[in-house]
Order: structure tokens, then C-alpha cells, then sequence
């Protein structure tokens, strides 16, 4: 029996309804039991005969009473139903139920599974065979047929994965079931999300005598899933999908979690009207930010809304280290900077406060970077050298740059991956057979496997590696002629990586490439972890799951039928029934396998066209209300109140009833309670359920503390003066409030006096001849004295001074590197020239046992179009006491000699400065200005072009290259007029 919105399960009990008036008649003339009252004069009342009277029949609101209740039993029994639902399937022809229980089902599930039994409610009542399919599950489960015990069986099993479905190969094989009985009727209760295979997979389905289709797909509305997370400068950049039909706005929270599921931070994503992707940042520190294990979006219930963090998604630390000076530190010509614009959008660069490697070098390691990247450095302390070596052993990725300090460094550099030739090779030049090489193709199994072969990058000058066995597998990347480009080595847990070409576009124009930036980026990538996802060319590496992602988001122990997952090879892994989402790896190193990729898209699944009707359907709950229970409960209520009726009418309720003793009798005053107890049940019971049932008193408070008094503070006065200087203060003011000439002091009193002399008497042709006033000459300790507030520094060379210590030659090198310049005099001109042509002076060799420790550019004779040679004077050559040594500067390997610009280019000063003509002895006079020493030969002239030597090398170190910029001031001033 149906009748909406009505109908009964068992319409045949109401028949009972009939028997209504019989109950009615037996009730009315059933009449109460007979009220009882106690008189006094029992005796004399005893010996009267009297009549009983008794009432005829039941009152009428007894009667109508007693006969709902008798409804009510009947119609519970009949089992009526409020609102019942239709019956979808009718007819003996097989049923096939398709469910998606992929990721995207974990949000309705519940609803679906509902859905899916009411289904085999309908099957199971006209007899028909089920099939049973999850879209989500391995080809060898079984789906059918099945009887309807057995499909809920099976519905039962079906749990949703956090994998995606795989629709072509579920539909191929369901069609092949119901193909051997034609007429079968398809339910597809879909998720709602478009797969590239859906169509081919919907298709299928023609060709399996299938007769009909009910087509289930949900509201989508709600979902949402996390894509990428990219940890930037300065936060953590979510970015979030929804469905592409979704049109009204929706904001999402997401929380960020360490490993101990701690949540630490969070941001909102906001869906704009109309779009389907949306973008939070969690700004936070990078320590805080690297300490993010997953991101979930509060409120979901999917995979796809958990995003797990693996280092990849840490943002590396990189420290960067130059060998250059501070001087040519500009824009496009730093060593750093083309490195510091391609790793800026994936690493956090820290750089040293100074320039001295004796501390700059442990300085940065304490900020616990994953890469240290130096930029032709030759040279390194040894205490510094064996700090870093430490660090790459226990994990550290060093990455080296060549140049012209590298080239001519010492062999005995352990921080290299290969051994190198000393100097360079110059590709293209005016004496070299050779043209500038292209780069080769990046070998398969290294990191940089699969990146495009850049036409356009050559090199022109590259430092080469020796000859040895394994040579080629540290080659990462090489030139066309076979030669190594980029070469790695492992060293313990780290990685030492050298690029053989200058890390500025001097030697290749690679630093300009994207290649570059995509080299760099795959190595800082390799970092700290198993190989990274970025870097598809390293080997295959097997992983065995270590926590994996559940349906609903959260995080479980991997499944026995897990299996271990392969990353590398040149392959991206993929979600799969074997490798589902989770942690991979070790504690130590996990790798993040998650469900969908930065460019996912979540478009709605269209109902499809096919040669049987497609009948759309919406999920939704069984809305039908069943009265049985609701029907019986109201006849207990009517019964309790029948039984308080009869109690009232007998005279149980009054105060001065029947007694025996003088007092009620217990069973009826039990009887009485237990029907008000009855009655009361229900309103008791709905009582408790409310949301208002409960304590009616507020909570206590607690007023919050006073704040404390501010603490006491010593009273200011005008007249009070705090002196907050160090020592030492006032003789930096003085270093820096007039320029100083500098000497180095060897410990000989003969030296030194000559040093300072020599120094005064410079410094007072200087006030004679230019518009400088320099102060007193200032004696310097290198291993203790600041050297920054000094243009140049003269140090002379004593063999039977004490040697510096390593410290104070690592001072020295980061005062050059930092802009200041050091001129060496080794006085030895006379005995054998300058030491740098192969003699073996105890000066030279002392000066070559100094300069071991330090990074030294390559040097060259100052040549005829140098700046040196025009700062102030014309100076053919650079006499001092002695006449004949060169004064040896930095090379200018990059310079053009061409008649519109005769003076020679170079955009710094020169750090080093070398002369074996004893400067400071041809400069040094007395107290009354006479010279102190003669020259070698006795020529006046020679002590005048030593003191305008001194000149012109003062105004270069204060104000470098200017006087090649003026060659360009007619031309400026032509375009000007134009």
C-alpha cells in the first residue's frame, strides 16, 4: 500500500480498525471499580442490610480514551511510514552499481553507501542479480554477480581510497561482465570530478547491452584540495583548487603541522566569485616555516586537502662567499650577483659580515646552511678549510666557482671535487686555434639529465680538470670538445660541486642563461635529502613507506600491500593502489608523495550521451520518517494516563482515603508512583536531550591580575652626562677623521723607523705637491689592529722578521678583498729583483710563504696604459731607492688598449701591490727633511720620480679608475648638445 505522502508496511493489520466499536462497547459498559469510604459508626452500620449500586457504564472520556490507545497499537503495527521514498529499480533485470571511491568520495561517502543499499533494497524485492564496483580498487576483486545479502557484503568492503580512480580500466571490465546478459541497468554514483578517461571510459559502456543508467553526481560546492605550497623569502605561498562550476566566493583556514601533528601557524584562502584557484602566505620565520611537516584545510574530509612537506619544500639556506673585493663588487660584474638573482626565489641567502675567511667562513656555518657557494676563492685559512671540509662530511653541499684566484691557486685544495691545472684555458682569443664551446648535452645520469641543451651559452676561458680514471662520473656537465664544465664528488653525506668557468659573465656567458638558474636550482635541491623530486636524472632510488595519507586527510601506518616507492630514473612518480599518498624514506630523509601536482584542475564531470537513457539523480538522504516507534510511544503515554485515570476515580490520590490502621495501603501507593513515573518518562527524557537542559548558574570568573607597577627609573637630569665609550674609540675617530699612511710593523727598530720615515717624508711631498693633508704615518700589528680606516698599507719584507700568524694573514686577505690595498716591498732589488721572476732571495721566499695564505689575483708589471701610470704624475716607471724592479698590480685581463681610450681599464684598485725598489727608503727623510738613505745609483731625479711614483699611487687608491672615465667626456658632452 502507497499513498503519498503516507503508506504502511503491513496495510493487512489495519483491518484491525473494525474491531474499534466492539472495544467501544465492551469498554462503556465495563464500568469502574467502585470508589470505597471509610464511616465511623461501623458497628451500627454493620447490622444495616444494604443495597450495592454500582455505576451502569465507564464515562465517555474514559471510553475515547481507551479506543486511541487501541488505534494507535494498531496502526504501530501496520508500520506507516512518513514521506516514504520511490522505488528506483523495478524489474528482474541485473543491477550494476558503480561507485567512485577515490579521493573526491571521502567528503559524501556515507551518503553514497546509503544510496548504494537502497538500491539493493530495490534489487533484492524483485529478485534481480547485483554487480558490486569501486573505481578505485585492483582488477582481481571480485564484482558479481551477487545476491542482495552478498552486494551489502561488498558494499560493506568498499572504503574510499586516497587515490585517484581509474574509470577506463573499471568500465572495460564491467562492461565485459553485463555484456552476457543483455538489459542490465547501469547506477553510476560518481564523485563528480572529470578524469582524462571518463569519456572513452562512459563510452564503453554501448557496447555491453546495457539498457539503462541512473546517473548519481554530487555537490561539489564544498570540495577543495591544496596543490603546491612554495616556501618563499619571506613565507609560505599555499595555493588551493576548487571546482571550476563552484561560482559563489568561500574562504578556506589552513592549518600548518609539525611532525607531532602540533598545529603552529595557519592562513586563509579566499575563492573569489567566478574562480576556481585561490592563494594564502604564513608568514613566519624560516626556522618556524621549515619545521611545517603538512597543511590541512580545516573542516575537509579528503586526501587531496592534506599537503605533506618533505625537505624539498623546506627552503634552503645558502651562504655565499666571494673572493672579490669590495671595490668591483657592482651590479653585473659581482661575482654574486648573478648567483644571488637565480637562487633568491628558492633560498634563503645569508652573507658574511666580513671579509676575513678566518671568520666569516665558521660565522656562516653556524647559521646552519644547506649549501655554502664560494665564488673564486683559492685560498681558504686552514683552521677555516677544515671547519668547512667537517660540514660537507656530515651533509653540506659546497659549490665552487673558478676564476682567476682558483686558477692560480696552490694544488693542495682538498675541497675540490677533481685536481685542477694551474692557470687557465682561453678559448677564442687572439693566440688560440680554438672558437668558444658550446655546451655539450647533459649527461643521463646526472642531475641535470633532461634539461634542453642551451645553443646559445659558450665559453671562452675555463679552468680544466687532470686527467684521471674517474674523471667521467664526476662530470655533471661538459663542453663540446669533451672537456668538464660542471664536475660533483660525494664527500661523506655532502656534496663538493665545482663549475669551471666564473661564476660573472667574464669568462662564459652561461651566468646569463636560464640554464644557470635551473643548474643552480637542481643542486641546492640535492641538499640535504635522498635526491630530491626536482632532480629527475639521478638514479633510481627504492623507498619504503613510511606514513601514509588516509582517505579522510589524516595520517596512519603504511598497509601490508604497500609497496616501496622508485623516484628518479627520469620518472615522476605517480599515485597508485600500490603507492598511495604518504611519507616515503627514512626518518632521517622522508620524501612527500602527494595526490595532485601545482597545475591540477578540478572540472566538473558531465553527464554523458550514450545509445540508452540516462536518467540524472541526486544524491540524497532517506527522508522518509517511520511512526511505528513514535506510535507506540504515544499509546504508552495514553496507558500510563489510563492507569493514573482508574487510580484517581478509586480514591488512591486523596488525602483522606481508605485506609487500613490509618494509613494508604503500600501496593496501591507504589502503583500510584509507578503510573506517574510512566507518564512522566517521556518529558523527562526530552528534557535531558534539549540543548537547554543544564545548569542555569554562569560560570565563575576570574578578574584578571592588576598589571604590575612599572619598575623604578633612575631619575634623569640635564646636568648628567653618560659617557658610553669604549676604549679604543678615540683612535678610531682619529684613524677615520684624517686620512693616514700605514706601515706594517715587523718588530726590527731599524725597519720600522725606516717604514715610518719613509711614510712622513711621502706624506709631506703629498702637502706640498696636492691638495691632500694626510696626518702622522701610523704603525700597524696586523693580527690585532683594525685595517679598514687605511687606503693603503706598505709592508715591508723582513726575512728575519717573525712570520704572521694565520690569522693576521687571513686579516690582510679580507682587507684586500674588502677594498684596501697592500703594497709589498721586498728591498731586495739591489741583490736579486722583485722575487716573482724566479729568484730566490730570503725576501722573496718570505714573500711567497705570506702570499701562500692569501687569495692573490693574477699579476702583471704595471703596463704603459695602466691608471697608475696618468693618476697625477706621467710615471714611465716606478723607481724607489733602488731602480730596475717592475711594480707588479693586479692583471686587467679584460682590458682593450684601442686609441680613443688610451688609459687602461679596470673598474677597482688594485689589492696587491709588489716592488722589490724599497719605496719607503727613497721616501724617508728626517726631522729637519733631509733624506735619510742615498739611492742606488746617486741620482736626485731618482729620489723626485720615487716621490711621484708615491703620488700617483696615493690618488689611484683614493680615486681609482676616474682618469679612464675622461676620455669619455667629449663624447658625453656631444650627446649632451644633441
Amino acid at each position: 500500500m502507497n499513498a503519498l505522502p503516507f503508506a504502511f508496511g503491513a496495510p493487512m493489520i489495519l483491518a484491525g480498525l473494525i474491531a474499534l466499536p466492539v472495544i467501544w462497547w465492551l469498554l462503556r459498559m465495563t464500568p469502574p471499580r467502585p470508589q470505597e469510604e471509610v464511616f465511623p459508626p461501623l458497628r451500627i452500620l454493620a447490622n444495616v442490610l444494604k443495597k450495592e449500586e454500582t455505576p451502569s457504564k465507564s464515562p465517555w472520556w474514559m471510553t475515547l480514551l481507551r479506543l486511541l490507545l487501541a488505534a494507535l497499537v494498531i496502526l504501530a503495527l501496520a508500520e506507516p511510514v512518513w514521506n516514504p521514498r520511490p522505488v528506483t529499480l523495478a524489474g528482474k533485470e541485473p543491477v550494476a552499481i558503480v561507485l567512485d571511491n577515490g579521493w573526491a568520495s571521502a567528503e559524501n561517502w556515507n551518503q553514497k553507501l546509503e544510496t548504494a543499499e537502497r538500491l539493493v533494497t530495490d534489487a533484492e524485492a524483485s529478485g534481480a542479480l547485483i554487480y558490486v564496483m569501486g573505481t578505485a580498487e585492483r582488477t582481481n576483486v571480485e564484482i558479481g554477480p551477487f545476491d542482495a545479502p552478498r552486494a551489502l557484503e561488498r558494499l560493506q568492503a568498499l572504503k574510499p581510497r586516497p587515490i585517484p580512480v581509474n574509470r577506463q580500466e573499471a568500465f572495460n571490465r564491467l562492461s565485459t561482465s553485463i555484456s552476457a546478459t543483455p538489459g542490465a541497468r547501469v547506477a553510476y554514483l560518481n564523485d563528480g570530478i572529470e578524469t582524462a578517461d571518463a569519456a572513452a571510459a562512459l563510452a564503453s559502456l554501448d557496447q555491453s547491452g546495457a539498457s539503462s543508467m541512473l546517473w548519481y553526481r554530487p555537490d561539489t560546492s564544498n570540495l577543495a584540495a591544496l596543490t603546491s605550497v612554495e616556501n618563499g623569502a619571506d613565507g609560505l605561498v599555499v595555493h588551493a583548487v576548487r571546482p571550476s562550476d563552484a561560482s559563489q566566493p568561500r574562504s578556506v583556514t589552513v592549518g600548518a603541522f609539525d611532525t607531532k601533528g602540533r598545529r603552529i601557524a595557519e592562513t586563509s584562502l579566499a575563492f573569489a566569485i567566478g574562480s576556481s584557484t585561490a592563494e594564502g602566505r604564513i608568514e613566519a620565520p624560516i626556522e618556524l616555516r621549515n619545521d611545517f611537516s603538512f597543511l590541512r584545510i580545516d573542516g575537509a574530509s579528503q586526501a587531496a586537502a592534506t599537503r605533506l612537506l618533505d625537505s624539498n619544500a623546506k627552503r634552503r639556506r645558502v651562504a655565499l662567499l666571494s673572493g672579490a673585493d669590495a671595490d668591483s663588487a657592482q651590479p653585473l660584474l659581482s661575482p654574486l650577483y648573478y648567483i644571488s638573482r637565480a637562487l633568491n626565489p628558492y633560498a634563503d641567502l645569508v652573507q658574511p659580515r666580513t671579509a676575513d675567511l678566518a671568520v666569516s667562513v665558521p660565522e656562516l656555518l653556524e647559521q646552519n646552511p644547506s649549501v655554502v657557494v664560494m665564488a673564486d676563492i683559492g685560498k681558504l685559512p686552514e683552521a677555516a678549510e677544515q671547519r668547512l671540509a667537517d660540514w660537507v662530511a656530515k651533509g653540506g653541499t659546497l659549490i665552487r666557482f673558478a676564476g682567476p684566484k682558483l686558477a692560480g691557486a696552490s694544488d693542495d685544495d682538498t675541497l675540490l671535487p677533481v685536481t685542477l691545472r694551474r692557470g687557465e684555458r682561453s678559448l677564442g682569443g687572439t693566440l688560440s686555434w680554438t672558437e668558444p664551446q658550446p655546451l655539450a648535452a647533459f649527461p643521463a645520469a646526472g642531475p641535470f639529465a633532461g634539461l634542453p641543451t642551451p645553443r646559445d651559452v659558450t665559453v671562452t676561458r675555463q679552468v680544466l680538470a687532470e686527467p684521471s680514471p674517474g674523471l667521467f662520473e664526476k662530470s655533471w656537465a661538459n663542453l663540446a670538445d669533451g672537456t668538464p664544465l660542471v664536475t660533483g664528488e660525494t664527500r661523506g653525506s655532502g656534496r663538493i660541486v665545482l663549475f669551471h668557468v666564473a661564476p660573472n659573465a667574464t669568462w662564459s656567458n652561461l651566468p646569463i642563461s636560464g640554464t644557470f638558474v635551473e643548474m643552480l636550482r637542481r643542486i641546492v635541491a640535492l641538499s640535504q635529502n635522498l635526491g630530491g623530486s626536482e632532480d629527475k636524472g639521478t638514479a633510481s632510488v627504492s623507498l619504503p613507506p613510511y606514513l601514509m595519507l588516509a582517505a579522510d586527510g589524516s595520517t596512519m601506518p603504511p598497509a601490508p600491500e604497500t609497496k616501496p616507492l622508485t623516484i628518479g630514473g627520469g620518472a615522476t612518480p605517480q599515485v597508485s593502489y600500490d603507492n598511495p599518498p604518504g611519507f616515503y624514506g627514512s626518518e632521517e630523509a622522508l620524501y612527500a608523495l602527494n595526490l595532485l601536482g601545482p597545475q591540477a584542475k578540478l572540472n566538473p564531470l558531465i553527464q554523458p550521451s550514450l545509445s540508452f537513457p540516462v536518467t540524472a539523480s541526486a544524491y540524497a538522504a532517506d527522508e522518509s520518517i517511520r511512526l511505528r516507534g513514535p506510535l507506540f510511544a504515544a499509546a504508552a503515554i495514553l496507558l500510563a494516563l489510563d492507569t493514573l485515570l482508574v487510580l484517581w476515580l478509586g480514591g488512591h490520590f486523596r488525602m483522606g482515603g481508605p485506609r487500613k490502621g490509618g494509613r494508604m495501603q503500600g501496593g496501591r501507593k507504589a502503583a500510584a508512583l509507578g503510573a506517574l513515573a510512566l507518564l512522566l518518562l517521556p518529558a523527562v527524557l526530552f528534557a535531558s536531550a534539549s540543548p537547554f537542559a543544564g545548569g542555569g548558574a554562569m560560570a565563575q570568573t576570574t578578574a584578571p591580575a592588576p598589571p604590575a607597577p612599572p619598575a623604578a627609573q633612575p631619575e634623569s637630569s640635564d646636568n648628567v652626562v653618560h659617557d658610553d665609550s669604549r676604549p679604543g674609540d678615540q683612535a678610531m675617530i682619529d684613524a677615520v677623521s684624517v686620512t693616514h699612511l700605514a706601515y706594517i710593523v715587523t718588530g726590527d727598530k731599524a725597519v720600522d723607523d725606516i717604514s715610518k720615515a719613509g711614510l712622513q717624508g711621502l706624506t709631506q711631498f703629498l702637502m706640498e705637491k696636492t691638495a691632500m693633508e694626510p696626518g702622522e704615518p701610523i704603525g700597524l700589528d696586523p693580527a690585532r689592529d683594525e685595517l679598514a680606516f687605511y687606503p693603503l698599507i706598505y709592508w715591508p719584507i723582513d726575512a728575519n722578521a717573525p712570520m704572521p700568524s694565520e690569522a693576521a694573514i687571513a686579516r690582510i686577505d679580507a682587507y684586500m678583498q674588502q677594498g684596501g690595498t697592500v703594497l709589498f716591498d721586498t728591498r731586495d732589488e739591489f741583490a736579486a729583483g722583485a722575487g716573482l721572476d724566479g729568484s730566490t732571495t730570503p725576501a722573496g721566499q718570505r714573500l711567497r710563504a705570506i702570499l701562500d695564505g692569501m687569495n692573490v689575483p693574477p699579476l702583471e708589471p704595471v703596463p704603459s696604459d695602466h691608471v697608475l701610470t696618468k693618476s697625477f704624475y706621467i710615471m714611465p716607471d716606478f723607481p724607489g731607492r733602488y731602480r730596475g724592479s717592475p711594480l707588479w698590480v693586479e692583471a686587467s685581463l679584460n682590458s682593450e688598449s684601442r686609441q680613443d681610450r688610451p688609459v687602461r681599464t679596470g673598474d677597482g684598485v688594485s689589492p696587491i701591490l709588489i716592488t722589490a725598489n724599497d719605496l719607503a727608503g727613497a721616501w724617508a727623510i728626517d726631522q729637519r727633511g733631509a733624506p735619510l738613505l742615498p739611492t742606488v745609483p746617486n741620482d736626485p731625479m731618482q729620489r723626485a720620480y720615487a716621490l711621484r711614483g708615491g703620488v700617483n699611487i696615493m690618488m689611484y687608491m683614493l680615486t681609482g679608475n676616474y682618469k679612464s672615465d675622461q676620455v669619455h667626456v667629449p663624447v658625453l658632452l656631444e650627446r649632451l648638445g644633441n
